[in-house]
This record gives structure tokens, C-alpha cells and sequence, in this order.
């Protein structure tokens, strides 16, 4: 059962709890609670000095949980409660177990295995969920001028602008989720803090509010970069998924980090679009017999 904590923290536009009275009279009745959550731990999570701590409360393993050791870096699963072995359709984590999961998040742009992704590659990546040309060629734009300098085995640029994935994890950014570390492995805990922190109503995913706010919490100072980059890997997310609800669910966002919904959406995509040619064929057959 969620604690008092969980389910009465106020929801906050701006994403702080100091800027109103209710918020106080809150950690006022909570106050014993606060300091001592959770229970039974040798540790807490929130102290009623500091508010932010009570609205933003990170993942904590509780009784029955499947994920173990969640502090520990993965190196080649993208583990979460939910699915501790990764993502073990089309037996996706065995046959990607020699790559880390940043360098799993990019294989689908790699199509002839060479280690190297050219704008092209990306592009028709893009192009292969449905994406409108003009969007793809932004994409790309943003990925491989980006991206690329950082992987690259030289320090002359790449007038190519190919990212090489053999160095991906170099193109590591503040201001994001910090669920990839410095070498590329896989941080469950900071995963699991997206949405311990930032679900609101324990929806078992993001809407765009949500997104908003985790957007602003997870902000570095003067990081212009990250800010952006965060903001359009987000949008790029919105955009790939495109829930009915408006929910990014946790292992639909889960499976971006690792890459392995990228080909499935891809497929989608195309099975979508061979049978709405199909119908458009049959209409034009029934109009010629007509």
C-alpha cells in the first residue's frame, strides 16, 4: 500500500512544494512519519526541512520486489522491477549480451552491423516508423552533428558526421534521466527514480505534465546543452510512441534504453501500412467492377 507520503504529496504546476502554505501543513501533520520513511530502514528518504525531498521521493526496495541489487550498473540488460533479465522478447537480451545497452540503444540505425551510423542510416530509421521526411531530416540533423564529434576515433571532426558506436558512450549528457552511467551500462535505481518521482497517481508511466516536471527536476545548472538535448529525446520518445492516453508506459520507455522497441515500431509501422494499402486496392478493384 502507498504510504501518506506517496499519496499526499500536493501537485504542484511549478514542481515545488515550498511555494505554498498547504505544503507546510502537510509536512506538519507528516512530520514524524517524514523523518522516519521508510519504515523499519536503517536510512531515510525525505527529512521535512528540506520539502523538495518529501514531493521527489526516489525508488527504495520494498517486500516482493523482483529487482535486486537495484544501485548496481547493468552492463548489458536494461533491468527494472518489472522486468529484472531486460527485455528477453525475441530473445533480445541474449542475442545483444556482448554490447552495452547504450550501444544497444542505437544497433536499429546500424543495419549493416559496421559499428558506424551515417545521417542516411538515421534518416531512413526515422523514416521507417512513419516519420514525415521533414521531421526525419531534422532528426538527423540534430543526432549526427551532434554525436557524432564525441565518438569520433580522431580529433580532426568527421565532415561525415558518422557516429561511431564503439564510442557511443561518450556522448553521455547531464540533465537527463542518468539511467546510462559514463560507460554505458544501465542504472536501474535512477530509472526507477523517473517514476517514483515523477508519476503522479502511480499511472505506471509519464503523461506530458508529468514529462514537464521531470524535465525542470532533473535540470544541472548552465547546462544549456543537456537541457536541450533532454527536451528533444523526450519529444522524440512522445513522438515514437504516441500513446492513445497520453501515458508513456514504464516498459514501452524502458525498451527505448535499450533499442529494442525501435524495430518493433518499425514493423508496426509497416504491417499498418501494407494492409491499408490492401484495403485501398480492394476499394479500386470494387470501383473498376462497378
Amino acid at each position: 500500500m502507498p504510504s501518506a507520503i506517496e499519496l499526499g504529496a500536493p501537485d504542484r504546476k511549478n514542481g515545488d512544494l515550498t511555494a505554498t502554505g498547504d505544503s507546510n501543513e502537510l509536512l506538519s501533520l507528516l512530520k514524524d512519519q517524514i523523518n522516519n520513511f521508510p519504515p523499519g530502514k536503517q536510512y531515510s528518504i525525505a527529512i521535512k526541512e528540506v520539502p523538495v525531498t518529501v514531493e521527489r521521493l526516489p525508488y527504495y526496495p520494498k517486500d516482493g520486489d523482483r529487482l535486486q541489487d537495484p544501485g548496481t550498473a547493468r552492463v548489458n540488460i536494461a533491468a527494472s522491477n518489472e522486468s529484472p533479465n531486460g527485455t528477453i522478447q525475441d530473445n533480445w537480451a541474449e542475442e545483444h549480451k556482448h554490447q552495452t545497452v547504450v550501444q544497444q540503444h542505437v544497433v536499429y540505425w546500424d543495419k549493416d552491423q559496421d559499428g558506424i551510423i551515417w545521417p542516411l542510416d538515421t534518416y531512413r530509421g526515422c523514416r521507417a516508423w512513419g516519420w514525415n521526411p521533414i521531421l526525419c531530416l531534422i532528426a538527423t540533423f540534430l543526432i549526427n552533428v551532434n554525436l557524432s564529434y564525441p565518438t569520433s576515433p580522431s580529433w580532426i571532426p568527421d565532415p561525415f558526421f558518422r557516429i561511431h558506436i564503439s564510442n557511443l558512450h561518450k556522448d553521455k549528457h547531464g540533465s537527463d534521466s542518468m539511467a546510462f552511467d559514463n560507460e554505458g551500462r544501465f542504472k536501474p535505481q535512477n530509472f526507477e527514480d523517473l517514476f517514483s518521482k515523477y508519476d503522479r497517481g502511480n499511472k505506471g508511466g509519464l503523461d506530458a505534465y508529468d514529462l514537464i516536471r521531470m524535465h525542470k527536476g532533473q535540470r544541472m545548472a548552465m547546462d544549456f546543452f543537456g537541457w536541450s538535448a533532454a527536451f528533444f529525446e523526450w519529444l522524440a520518445t512522445y513522438l515514437l510512441l504516441w500513446p492513445e492516453d497520453g501515458i508513456l508506459r514504464k516498459d514501452d520507455v524502458r525498451r527505448i534504453y535499450d533499442g529494442s522497441i525501435f524495430q518493433f515500431k518499425a514493423d508496426e509501422y509497416a504491417e499498418k501500412k501494407k494492409h491499408h494499402g490492401g484495403a485501398n486496392k480492394t476499394i479500386e478493384s470494387r470501383k473498376k467492377q462497378a
